[in-house]
């Protein structure tokens, strides 16, 4: 279910790669969360990193939305970077598995196979 990779990189620098990634695969980055800074912002201990980057192609977005538009509750795709007892990792749940518990639609299988291709393409580029 899961894809997760460990990064020799740093968190800053694997956290630029990956934007830059999505950016070089058709995907745009909707928003960046920085779960550790929140939690630390709100007087939480947590000593590790963690962004969440919530990343989306508009056609692929477009035609799952057009097929059933309950699906806009799994969208759009997330791949986050954090470190893990002093490594960096960069991960996701994979699109074919969300959808296929969704969803039973050949056509949508075929767009999550899609999104799940280039989104580990993503994660491997950043690595």
């Amino acid at each position: 279910m899961y894809y997760i990779v460990e990064s020799g990189k740093s968190f800053e620098q694997a956290s630029s790669d990956l934007e830059a990634a999505v950016k070089r695969n058709g995907f745009g980055v909707l928003h960046i969360h920085d779960l550790g800074n929140t939690l630390r912002s709100k007087g939480m201990v947590f000593n590790e990193q963690c962004k969440v980057f919530e990343v989306c192609n508009p056609m692929q977005a477009t035609k799952v939305l057009s097929t059933d538009m309950r699906l806009n509750m799994a969208l759009p795709c997330r791949i986050s970077v954090y470190t893990e007892n002093n490594k960096t990792m960069i991960g996701m749940i994979k699109p074919m598995q969300i959808l296929s518990a969704l969803s039973q639609d050949a056509a949508l299988a075929r767009i999550a196979q899609e999104v799940e291709a280039a989104t580990i393409k993503m994660v491997d580029e950043a690595k």
